[in-house]
């Protein structure tokens, strides 16, 4: 049986659901789960690990805010 690479990804990060990745003949465009993830939504990339780097990232940069002195609520 031949195998076909999956059209869809969930992307966690830290146990959590940051979205959906879909592909498409374009690319893999990403679904927002959670609205910390909301300025990704509907972004084209090259590939499920770009969009998994993304979503790190906007986790980090979220934690690395939340921690630092300055931060208000």
């Amino acid at each position: 049986m031949t195998q076909t690479p999956s059209n869809a990804y969930i992307i966690e990060i830290n146990d959590r659901a940051a979205g959906i990745v879909t592909r498409d003949e374009r690319g893999f465009r990403f679904f927002s789960c959670e609205r910390l993830f909301d300025g990704l939504e509907g972004r084209q990339f090259r590939s499920a690990r770009e969009v998994e780097r993304a979503a790190r990232a906007v986790f980090s940069e979220r934690r690395r805010r939340a921690n630092s002195p300055n931060f208000a609520n």
